[in-house]
């Protein structure tokens, strides 16, 4: 029956003919080979379309930069194939830990609080919710995994390669380069283009894109230097340890900072500063006595690699494309580290856009697909720039129980830790408000909900009206509620393959294709599928050998009918559902046409 349905599979001859033809140099072309232009280009090329990727500079990451790495990204590098490959460079999960607050590391504690999940009250909520635990990944060890296994996958990649401008047209976008070796300059032309081109983003100007919010709110510097401090954290692991400490109170945040890169001796030390007054004392002298102050080691040998400034934004964009130009990633939201949003949001995006992107360059989707990216995307880069941002402001609430002014008006540490100790009604109420204000910071450290709850609204969902809005039974930023709802995340749960080995629902899923969901009574749908034969659909039966369920937990977390029916888009979101039983076979299959059609933006 397939020759029934040329209108959803049977583009292959146009694609065959535009591929043959000399009109495209490249099918997308990518600037920028950071977290969203690498993300973009590996899962493009591992979806067999060809991709080319520049940076103008000689190399990728210099500095460690993002590195919090969230369930949701580890299941794209799942995806991806590359999951494995990533823990042998990360941090590992049971180490991100404890978040120290303390007046130096060899200093007194005041507060510590379980992090990014590793509590004994949580990690129960992140391993039920992902095959996949959070890992930490500095972005000098991502950006060259995603880019090498790009190219390997037949990405082309090209370095000392500047960006000039872009022309686009009903069929295509002509690019503008120069190769900043011999100063040659010459153009390619590509069906799409993204600008993954970060903060600064040219693209994103020349397309006008329109962002709101304000820039360079406040001043951090940044100071990476090497010295071992396994004495001080070993017994007590974590990545983050915040200082509570004169020598770094300035600022929303009034916290020094000492970032582990890599266990235990390269590390990131942070504070603000008063961008009023100008650049901050950054000579070698300076930095090497304010790490020496946080750490609490007068003699601590340090071994300084750079010292930078940035800036806190709060700026995220209305729109990301336009016409046959997409951006992504820091080119369109803009915000500071706090919640470790930032690299893994970018990675999301290019997830989100390559598929689409390799569905309307094979012929499998209309051009509609691809605006559902802004309606996708734009609301995520809201979310997480307000949180990122509210994340800063929710420390004052800790500080100002330790803040202490002396009498000659100068702030002491030894005057905030006798008010926190004091046998004292003063103090008993101090350290109750401690607890609260450790509390505030779960929306930063152990917000699961922000990170897995995203919900999608476009062409690309079909919604279920009578379902009525999804009503939380939890706090929404801090957990996880999994739902097959349309426009929801396929939830995790294990099932047994024909080897006996675990495979979670995200594994038999994705892979750059759709997956039709249905259990052992829906054999109506089965049919339906393969009577479609569609090159991008794909049939899982749950019940059937491969796909095993002897925990009997798809029942649980599938809310359809055993014969009712689940559409999972290549991306892992579900894209439509049937939630009643369906016997007859013609209907089935008539339903599943139309979803994917609707899904598809074809005629």
């Amino acid at each position: 029956m397939a020759q029934n349905f040329t209108d959803i599979s049977g583009a292959a001859d146009r694609l065959d003919q535009a591929t043959a033809s000399d009109a495209y140099d490249t099918d997308v072309f990518i600037v920028g080979t950071g977290p969203t232009g690498a993300t973009a280009a590996l899962a493009l090329a591992t979806m067999g379309v060809r991709t080319m990727m520049i940076s103008q500079w000689s190399w990728l990451a210099n500095t460690p930069r993002a590195h919090i790495t969230n369930q949701r990204t580890m299941e794209v590098l799942r995806d991806l194939g590359l999951e494995n490959e990533a823990k042998q460079h990360a941090v590992p999960w049971d180490q991100m830990g404890d978040t120290l607050f303390t007046t130096s590391l060899a200093g007194p504690e005041i507060a510590r609080l379980r992090t990014w999940g590793t509590g004994d009250e949580r990690s129960g909520d992140y391993l039920l919710s992902s095959p996949c635990t959070m890992l930490d990944i500095p972005q000098t060890l991502m950006e060259p995994l995603l880019v090498r296994n790009a190219a390997e996958r037949g990405a082309k990649v090209a370095f000392s390669t500047r960006y000039l401008g872009h022309e686009q047209d009903d069929s295509g976008v002509t690019v503008q380069l120069q190769d900043r070796t011999t100063g040659h300059e010459y153009s390619l032309r590509a069906r799409y283009l993204i600008g993954a081109d970060g903060a600064k983003s040219q693209i994103a100007q020349e397309l006008g894109l329109e962002l709101v919010g304000h820039t360079a709110r406040a001043g951090t510097a940044y100071v990476r230097f090497r010295a071992d401090l396994s004495q001080y954290v070993a017994h007590r692991p974590s990545i983050l340890h915040w200082i509570m400490n004169p020598a770094a109170n300035f600022g929303e945040i009034g916290m020094g900072l000492l970032r582990c890169v890599r266990p235990w001796n390269e590390w990131i030390a942070g504070w603000g500063f008063d961008k009023d007054a100008g650049e901050p004392d950054l000579s070698l002298d300076a930095v090497t006595q304010q790490i020496r102050t946080l750490v609490g080691d007068p003699d601590l040998k340090v071994e300084v690699d750079g010292v930078s400034t940035w800036y806190v934004n709060q700026q995220h964009a209305l729109t990301m494309s336009s016409g046959r130009v997409f951006c992504g990633g820091d080119a369109t939201h803009r915000h500071p580290p706090s919640s470790g949003l930032g690299s893994n949001t970018c990675m999301q995006d290019a997830f989100n856009l390559a598929w689409k992107l390799a569905y309307a360059v094979k012929g499998y989707a209309g051009e509609g697909l691809l605006a559902t990216y802004d309606e996708e995307r734009v609301p995520v880069g809201a979310q997480i720039v307000a949180r990122a941002n509210q994340s800063r402001l929710d420390y004052a609430p800790l500080r100002e129980c330790f803040d202490t002014l002396a009498e000659d008006g100068t702030h002491t540490v030894d005057a905030g830790l006798e008010r926190l100790r004091a046998a004292s009604p003063e103090g008993a109420a101090l350290r109750a408000e401690v607890g609260k204000a450790l509390e505030l910071k779960n929306y930063e450290f152990n917000a699961h909900g922000v990170e897995l709850n995203q919900r999608y609204s476009s062409a690309a969902v079909i919604p279920e009206p009578e379902a009525g809005e999804e009503v939380f039974l939890r706090d929404p930023q801090l957990y996880v509620q999994p739902t097959t709802r349309p426009g929801a995340k396929l939830p995790h749960t294990w099932l047994v393959n024909t080897g006996g080995h675990r495979v979670s629902t995200l594994d038999v899923s994705g892979r750059g294709k759709f997956t039709l969901f249905t259990g052992l009574s829906g054999q109506a749908w089965k049919t339906a599928a393969e009577r479609l034969d569609l090159p991008y659909l794909r049939t899982v039966v749950i019940g059937e050998p491969g796909f095993e369920d002897p925990y009997a937990n798809w029942g649980r977390v599938a809310e359809i009918e055993e014969a009712g029916a689940l559409l999972v888009r290549p991306d892992g979101y579900v894209a439509w559902r049937q939630k009643s039983a369906e016997w007859e076979t013609d209907t089935a299959q008539e339903r599943l046409r139309a979803a994917l059609k609707t899904v598809l933006a074809l005629p």
